[in-house]
């Protein structure tokens, strides 16, 4: 296998469970950069939830960001670009949401920070969302800094049928996946950003195709990014949806399973696929 970029989704594929990445999936990551590989992590959180990849990593790689809306470089620490979403299309997604879910409740994430609208947190997450400031889609401030995700939250429906519910009337002005399992939370960007865009765009920047890359991700938010790379993975542990779009399974999360796949790579021999 000819593979020159290894993107990895986070959570899920690579962070457990507990929150912790394995010193053997750290290990088969230095191991690919060390002999030339581009690594590129590819998650649904903010810049400002990297810490575990630091922790684990050092300033190892480049980080997609917000499901592809962010480009953020570990190395230097430095975000490369975002693309926004326009002011005018959160108010008009607000509004399709709340015809087809009047309970749903909202937070938009920018290039400075969160925003929580009334009634989004759980009780008990104010610690861990860090620093955040009230919702107003009308505020300069929120305009300004650039809205990159924009977060819907369901608490009578499951999150497969939350996102069937209200994807088609959006379609037309924004991206919309989900990614979290317990909780019926939409993630909505730019119309026309994704995982796959923003990792074919900077793929392409480093002259790299995709039948040159190997990526890894469990949830609904991988699958264009597992459809699109020649090498993609599911985690056999991850969503029915991304087991049915990539190509090859990878073992579970807990197992190592991202880590297993790269040592097979890494050593020139062919993973076991499905």
């Amino acid at each position: 296998m000819d593979v020159r970029l290894v993107a990895s989704d986070l959570d899920g594929t690579i962070i457990r469970a507990d929150g912790t990445i394995s010193a053997r999936t750290i290990e088969a990551f230095r191991h690919a950069r060390e002999s030339g590989m581009h690594i590129v992590f590819v998650t649904g959180r903010p810049m400002r939830w990297l810490d575990p990849v630091r922790r684990a990593f050092g300033h190892l790689g480049t980080v997609i960001c917000s499901n592809g809306a962010v480009l953020y470089d570990l190395e230097s620490e430095s975000l490369i670009s975002a693309a926004t979403i326009e002011p005018v299309a959160l108010l008009e997604v607000r509004d399709i949401i709340l015809h087809a879910e009047p309970t749903a409740t909202f937070a938009a994430e920018t290039t400075r920070g969160l925003h929580l609208g009334t009634g989004f947190a759980e009780p008990g997450d104010t610690e861990r969302l860090g620093e955040i400031r009230a919702l107003d889609l009308g505020s300069a401030d929120l305009q300004e800094a650039g809205v990159v995700k924009f977060l819907a939250k369901s608490r009578t429906r499951d999150p497969d049928a939350f996102m069937a519910a209200v994807a088609g009337p959006l379609a037309h002005l924004v991206s919309v996946t989900h990614s979290a399992v317990d909780v019926a939370l939409l993630e909505m960007a730019h119309v026309d950003v994704d995982k796959s865009v923003a990792l074919e765009a900077h793929a392409a920047a480093l002259g790299i195709g995709a039948g040159e890359v190997a990526a890894f991700g469990d949830m609904p938010n991988d699958l264009r990014m597992l459809s699109w790379a020649g090498h993609g993975y599911a985690m056999a542990s991850g969503h029915p949806s991304a087991l049915l779009a990539a190509a090859h399974l990878a073992p579970g999360v807990e197992d190592d399973g991202v880590a297993r796949i790269l040592e097979d790579i890494l050593a020139g021999r062919t993973p076991e696929t499905r």
